[in-house]
């Protein structure tokens, strides 16, 4: 490859990183209205759906990792689920000191009121852009994702589970 094209790689690299940041922040705002009525926020609804999608109680740092945020992070989001009764601990046979997160009843209403108003609202958000192109933008984010994940060029691989400073 040409020094050319490889410094075009590495700018449309860059512009996709920066425009993905934005977008991390807007989508994030943008779920919290979504779910605002339901005194909810888009961490919290994260969390249920990391807990519901993994069709068993978890640990802490389990979601953590599956969600690729810090255990702290995770931690206070789950207590403050737990505070409103939609998620509840249980012990854990394994690990004394880690228990299980479950969802509960409520919680598992919350998250699938979150999911209705969230269908909605994607179907309105992509109306006009081809489905083939928004296919191929989650394609490119999932393998620049896993490049970084395994260890990409230059960079350590990304642990979600280390603590963070």
């Amino acid at each position: 490859m040409t020094d050319e094209g490889s410094a075009r790689i590495g700018d449309a690299v860059t512009r996709l990183v920066l425009t993905t940041f934005r977008a991390n922040g807007v989508f994030l705002a943008a779920g919290d209205r979504l779910v605002a009525d339901q005194e909810l926020t888009s961490a919290r609804w994260q969390v249920l759906g990391a807990i519901t999608l993994a069709e068993r109680p978890l640990t802490v740092a389990q979601i953590a990792r599956r969600m690729g945020l810090s255990r702290q992070s995770v931690h206070a989001t789950v207590r403050r689920l737990a505070e409103r009764g939609l998620v509840t601990f249980a012990a854990n046979e394994d690990h004394r000191r880690s228990p299980l997160v479950r969802i509960t009843d409520a919680g598992a209403a919350a998250y699938a009121e979150a999911g209705r108003k969230q269908e909605d609202w994607a179907r309105g958000l992509g109306a006009g852009i081809p489905v083939a192109d928004l296919e191929a933008a989650e394609r490119v984010i999932g393998e620049l994702c896993r490049r970084l994940e395994d260890g990409g060029p230059g960079v350590d691989g990304i642990d979600p589970s280390r603590e963070e400073a």
